[in-house]
């Protein structure tokens, strides 16, 4: 289907502008993968994005999502909260830009007095990598406050765009993500079979 969407670019220029929000709870953490996992990255895009109609990498292979969470430069990180997950953040290093390129909670754990608090983890970590500038996108398909958490944390609007975008129907299948599925299915045949000592044809 199509859809009109304005996508807003803001950006940081120094740390100095940065507006930290503090958990409003001591039980939360926020923890680096330190191993990478392609099925935690395609786990949080999909139930994190869904709501939102984050579409980009639904026709994602198992290999594409390796290809991601191998980098360096695309560091994850989990928000945990009672030892649950309840969203993450995903960095794009960029020559000297950081980019916050994923980032959100499931949707069990909106409204809860924790993304203004994720969000300003994402801010810190991404200026610990030293960068000219920290920026991220939003557009009017997001959460209704998603904007002003973004402005309410330092950020400055520098660039705004409105296109029509070709957006899956909610009752496409490519929302279950069948080309990953599909793939990954294919990986844990070859791990079984090479377990077991066998070769496919």
């Amino acid at each position: 289907m199509e859809i009109e969407v304005t996508t807003t670019e803001l950006e940081m220029l120094s740390p100095g502008e940065f507006k930290p929000k503090a958990a409003a709870r001591n039980d939360v953490a926020v923890i680096k993968v330190e191993i990478p996992t392609p099925v935690i990255n395609h786990f949080f895009f999909i139930n994190v994005g869904r709501p939102w109609k984050w579409y980009s990498r639904l026709k994602w292979t198992l290999a594409d999502w390796k290809a991601l969470v191998e980098k360096e430069t695309t560091p994850t990180w989990i928000g945990y909260v009672q030892g649950s997950p309840f969203g993450y953040i995903e960095l794009d290093q960029q020559a000297q830009n950081v980019e916050i390129a994923f980032f959100g909670l499931l949707p069990q754990f909106i409204e809860k007095g924790l993304g203004g608090f994720l969000l300003s983890e994402a801010i810190r970590l991404a200026w610990e990598l030293e960068p000219r500038r920290v920026w991220v996108h939003t557009c009017t398909l997001d959460h209704k406050f998603a904007l002003n958490n973004y402005l309410g944390r330092g950020f400055s609007i520098c660039n705004k765009e409105t296109r029509i975008e070709q957006v899956p129907d909610d009752d496409d299948p490519i929302w279950s993500t069948p080309e990953f599925y599909a793939s990954l299915a294919r990986e844990y045949a070859a791990l079984s079979d090479q377990a077991a000592g066998r070769t496919r044809p």
